[in-house]
């Protein structure tokens, strides 16, 4: 297990980047089956987050060196269906990620973004993209070098061209680098996802990734460059926008969606939940995860938990109000809390057991989500601590509740500013 290196300059430190670097996005199983990829056709492989072939979605092609490093901040932003390792822009058929490696192809490692246009915008995913990398490197990435290491947009259409044509142009006049944005703009020809083990491998191999993510300069160079790290954190709504301005995605859920009008509780007396194919389809791989196998997300490492906005907090799947904003505060967990639910009649609880431990499940009572637990150990006035997960949630600010459906609990914001 290769562990965090020590910053140093010396020959030491030298050496331990040059064998991290030989070792980047390898593994001793490179006769690993490779599935063939298309935006339009299905993917073949072990991995069942490779099953996203939706007429619905769109998909983006992007190369910025190791894609290890490509698939984790795109994955965090609500929309996006899947992210694919693999190889772009080469002619020979089938590549191996060992042919690739060692330069044996004319492929460069890239990611396949599957994602929803009326959740997610391609605009916004270009702004994503050129916080990953170094665009001024046209000899590799960082301590990957060669062809196969470069960076590179393939445009699967002419509006992706022109607008990736846009955002590298306002990256080059008003972005944070001196040197030239050498980064190009390609059509898109080819795709082939790399063998399963290297899909999410900071998931499956968070310490060799952290370890290679941080000892090859990525991540210092990012966090020198942009601030922040956006493999941890999302894009400051302070930052600059490179481009032209997004169109605001439409995160309405299945429920607010449905119907026009107030949406009450007796609006849920009928709802159906979708089946599992339509719920793959319609949520994220850690919306899915989280509200339909019982998973937790990462503590502080999801969008609500430190989130302040006025608003409410509805179910992912079903649009059930759930929380207020109003209720909400910070139990230093990581986790978005709250002191009560909007309804109670819309909480369903459950003993749990697993863990070796004894707590108290909370699922929602229409869509059945997994939201999280509840615990005796919060504030005044209910000594109550809802913890919640980020992902099995979505906010409505308050500007927006009248227009989704949910202008009844305007009322309440009224009430506090009184």
């Amino acid at each position: 297990m290769l562990r965090r290196l020590p910053i140093s300059t010396g020959p030491l430190w030298a050496l331990a980047v040059a064998l991290l670097a030989l070792s980047a996005c390898a593994d001793q199983n490179l006769d690993a089956p490779v599935s063939s990829l298309t935006a339009s056709a299905s993917m073949d492989g072990a991995s069942a987050r490779l099953a996203v072939a939706d007429d619905e979605l769109a998909v983006a092609t992007f190369a910025g060196g190791c894609f290890w490093c490509m698939e984790q901040p795109f994955e965090r932003y609500e929309g996006v269906s899947a992210v694919i390792s693999g190889f772009a822009g080469g002619t020979e058929p089938n590549p191996s990620y060992n042919d690739v490696a060692n330069g044996r192809t004319d492929y460069i490692e890239a990611v396949q973004v599957f994602y929803d246009p009326d959740q997610m915008s391609y605009q916004l995913l270009l702004n994503i993209f050129w916080r990953t990398f170094n665009p001024t490197d046209a000899g590799g990435q960082f301590a990957d070098r060669g062809n196969h290491y470069t960076s590179a947009i393939y445009a699967h259409d002419e509006e992706q061209r022109r607008l990736a044509a846009a955002s590298k142009r306002d990256l080059a006049e008003n972005g944070p680098f001196d040197a030239p944005i050498v980064t190009p703009i390609r059509d898109y020809t080819t795709f082939y996802a790399a063998e399963d083990y290297h899909q999410d491998f900071y998931r499956t191999n968070p310490d060799r990734y952290g370890s290679y993510a941080e000892g090859s300069g990525r991540k210092p160079f990012l966090r020198r460059t942009w601030g922040f790290d956006i493999s941890k954190d999302f894009i400051p709504e302070d930052a600059p926008w490179f481009g032209e301005p997004a169109p605001e995605p439409s995160a309405m859920s299945s429920a607010s969606a449905a119907g026009s009008g107030q949406i009450t509780l007796a609006s849920f007396s009928t709802y159906e939940k979708p089946a599992d194919e339509e719920l793959r389809a319609m949520l994220t791989p850690i919306q899915y995860r989280i509200t339909q196998q019982d998973g937790t997300e990462r503590p502080f490492n999801n969008p609500y938990h430190d989130k302040k906005d006025a608003g409410i907090y509805v179910d992912i799947v079903s649009g059930e109000p759930l929380f207020s904003s109003l209720d909400k505060y910070d139990s230093r967990t990581g986790w978005p809390s709250f002191t009560r639910p909007l309804h109670e009649e819309l909480i369903v609880e459950h003993e749990d057991r697993s863990l070796g431990m004894v707590r108290i499940e909370v699922r929602s009572k229409h869509a059945d989500s997994h939201l999280g637990h509840v615990f005796d150990d919060g504030p005044a006035p209910t000594g109550l601590r809802y913890c919640m997960n980020s992902a099995a949630m979505r906010f409505i600010p308050v500007d927006q509740l009248e227009a989704e459906g949910y202008g009844q609990y305007l009322a309440l914001f009224e009430d506090s500013e009184s």
